[in-house]
């Protein structure tokens, strides 16, 4: 194929990849299998690598991220990014109403209302139909350039289908967090024993400043746009700029509406006070703006907002009851979450008995006392929080609670870890809910994928002391398991519930066993349960390290070395093998014929042309991603640093480098080489 061919197939697959996207994600139509999706973008990918200089910026396969960005650019925004005055009464939108009609000397009028979404402002720059910058709010004058972040996000259009579009524009919107993909990201981490995100909106924002966009890309974050700018845009009314978003292919809210009067308004905000709760994100309030264009250029600004516009804040939904205890659950991974029980009260259409109280510095902070009637809301309309105490209800003998000293469940003094919130039971092999906790996670779908196996048979099977850690279940038999009696949930009267394993369920489970020795390394490594390491850090691992004696034996260097591991994730994994406990664990599941290493079709080199030589990646690149060049090294025999020194060969520069790493390979004398000098080494 050549470059003309090449160019036109590129840009076919262009054009379709971004016609089958715009229907999956705006119209929820599924125009082809995501296999046949798939390999349409394995296509354009292909060519790309063989026509680098055919690679545009905004090729749909950028959607998976990959550019790492050691500091956001500050950016200065032509149109400032101003702020709303907030209402919180009738009254207030009443007063609002007739300050309008003055400032428009009585000319008839119509408002645009809109939901007010709970996420983080976004301003995206076109031009020429293609997106070139998009920058958060920040002060309202000037914001961070979070581009290669935001083309992450499949719902925001990359170069526009319609080609009718003005020169240069901005559209505003709100970059958010769904309540499916928070919940999912939250059992994530939970497996991972690390602690829960609090709310959508901060973890949108997070989202947004990370460093590593290929990071971001799996956090799923979507958004909606409202509000177009420009010089010369073809529209007179804010709802005729809706329209030509729609045609453009943003993604807009169902939910607006335009209103004739302010009582067409009031009426939208009561029919959303309760229908919001039913939106697949959080809303706090709704945003009315003067529909025409010209009368919003009339009414103006005062410093800080429009007086064209405003919103009405619904009052939070929050109720009180008493606090009637607080309970310790211990986690797989020891820590101590303090559980507040409460008596029963409806709030936001479901009943709510107990709210997480975190940490003993939460439990401090609201100095919250039994018997307590406590202030409780929906955080992010999702999760149960107690926002306060009724102090004049407090009865005069109340105390303050002292935090435990020791694990609920085994009684082991607790230990609190210098730079964390949280306490831990230390008693990893002893404390039942650690246990139970590790063998859950052994078993999962993502780790062992051991079916037919339940807590509750796990639970008698730990009671009954037939196992104790998880490499236990390999030595179970068919004759340890038919006709064993499990002891379930007790019933009401107190007395226990008796279940005997029958010959079928001791086969099935016997069986899920055996075909779990199939699963691969990487779902081994993170069913072993280090913490801080869930499924995607166990893929990155394997990958790198090929097998486990490598990654026992590796130094604190060579950890954070491998793509996307931290001193968190590194420090955590050293401190797992130098447990001689895990050792043994590691040695029996060996044992057992678990795969502890990359299959061997994966792990062969190409060669080992860099055998010996050390180097270090720098800025991006325009053949490749940045894993896809450390793989490339690692591949042919070479090693990577993770930092300039003299034990360095090879700095390889890219484009954006940090001038803190070219100053300091310059003071070493560091053979600095670009990619396609790297291609010549590689050729040699």
């Amino acid at each position: 194929m050549n470059l003309l061919e090449a160019k036109k197939e590129i840009e076919i697959l262009i054009q379709t990849i971004q016609e089958y996207s715009y229907a999956y994600y705006q119209e929820d139509t599924s125009k082809v299998s995501d296999y046949e999706f798939d390999q349409l973008l394995l296509r354009l990918q292909d060519l790309e690598e063989k026509f680098p200089e055919l690679r545009d910026p905004n090729s749909p396969t950028q959607r998976v991220g990959g550019t790492i960005t050691k500091a956001f650019e500050t950016v200065l925004h032509k149109y400032p990014m101003l702020s709303l005055g907030n209402t919180y009464s009738e009254a207030e939108l009443l007063a609002f109403d007739t300050r309008v009609r003055k400032g428009l000397e009585d000319a008839p009028f119509e408002y645009f209302c809109e939901q007010k979404f709970d996420g983080v402002s976004i301003s995206l720059i076109y031009e020429k139909g293609v997106l070139v910058r998009a920058i958060t709010r920040g002060d309202g004058e000037k914001g961070d350039n979070v581009t290669e972040n935001v083309k992450t996000i499949h719902t925001v259009p990359l170069r526009l289908k319609d080609g009718d579009v003005p020169e240069y524009f901005e559209v505003r919107g709100e970059i958010f967090l769904s309540r499916k993909v928070f919940d999912m990201l939250n059992r994530e981490k939970e497996e991972m024993g690390e602690p829960l995100l609090s709310n959508p909106r901060n973890s949108a924002s997070g989202t947004l400043k990370l460093q590593n966009s290929s990071i971001a890309a799996k956090r799923k974050l979507d958004i909606y746009c409202y509000y177009l700018l420009g010089e010369n845009i073809p529209a007179k009314t804010h709802e005729e700029c809706i329209q030509l978003l729609k045609k453009w292919g943003f993604p807009l809210s169902p939910t607006s509406q335009k209103c004739s009067h302010i009582a067409e308004v009031i009426t939208y905000i009561h029919e959303w006070e309760t229908k919001r709760h039913s939106l697949p994100l959080d809303t706090d309030g709704i945003v009315l703006k003067i529909n025409n264009l010209e009368h919003q250029r009339l009414l103006g600004f005062t410093s800080k907002s429009p007086k064209w516009a405003i919103s009405f804040k619904y009052k939070a939904q929050s109720i009180t009851t008493l606090l009637e205890n607080i309970t310790y659950q211990v986690g797989r991974t020891g820590a101590i979450t303090p559980v507040a029980e409460l008596k029963p009260v409806s709030l936001a259409g479901t009943i709510v008995k107990r709210a997480s109280l975190h940490n003993a510095n939460e439990m401090q902070r609201l100095d919250i006392r039994i018997g307590d009637t406590v202030f409780v809301e929906k955080g992010g309309e999702i999760i149960p929080k107690i926002t306060g105490v009724q102090l004049e209800n407090r009865k005069q003998d109340s105390l303050p609670i002292q935090y435990i000293t020791h694990c609920p469940e085994c009684n082991t003094p607790l230990v609190r870890y210098e730079t964390e919130a949280n306490h831990y039971c230390p008693n990893r092999e002893k404390c039942p809910p650690q246990i139970l906790g590790r063998m859950e996670h052994f078993i999962s779908r993502n780790a062992m994928n051991i079916e037919n196996l339940g807590t509750e048979t796990i639970r008698g099977l730990i009671d009954k002391h037939i196992i104790q850690y998880p490499s236990d279940l390999y030595k179970l038999t068919y004759e340890m398991l038919n006709g064993l009696e499990i002891q379930t949930v007790s019933d009401k009267k107190g007395g226990n519930n008796i279940r005997s394993l029958r010959e079928k369920s001791a086969e099935n489970i016997i069986h899920s066993i055996q075909k779990s020795k199939q699963e691969p390394f990487e779902n081994v490594l993170f069913a072993i349960g280090i913490r801080y390491v869930g499924k995607t850090t166990a893929e990155k691992l394997a990958t790198h390290f090929q097998n486990i004696d490598a990654l026992m034996n590796a130094s604190y260097q060579d950890l954070i070395s491998a793509p996307e591991i931290g001193e968190k994730i590194a420090q955590s994994i050293q401190h797992f093998f130098q447990n001689p406990q895990n050792i043994t664990f590691i040695h029996a599941l060996k044992t057992a014929g678990l795969h502890f290493q990359i299959k061997e079709k994966e792990s062969n080199s190409p060669s080992n042309i860099l055998e010996n030589k050390t180097f270090v990646i720098s800025g991006t690149f325009k053949r490749w991603e940045r894993e896809e060049l450390q793989n490339i090294i690692k591949q042919n025999g070479g090693k990577l640093l993770s930092s300039i020194s003299k034990k360095l060969d090879y700095l390889v520069v890219g484009e954006n480098m940090g001038p803190a790493k070219l100053e300091k390979a310059k003071e070493l004398n560091i053979t600095m080489i670009t990619e396609e000098e790297f291609l010549t080494l590689l050729s040699q």
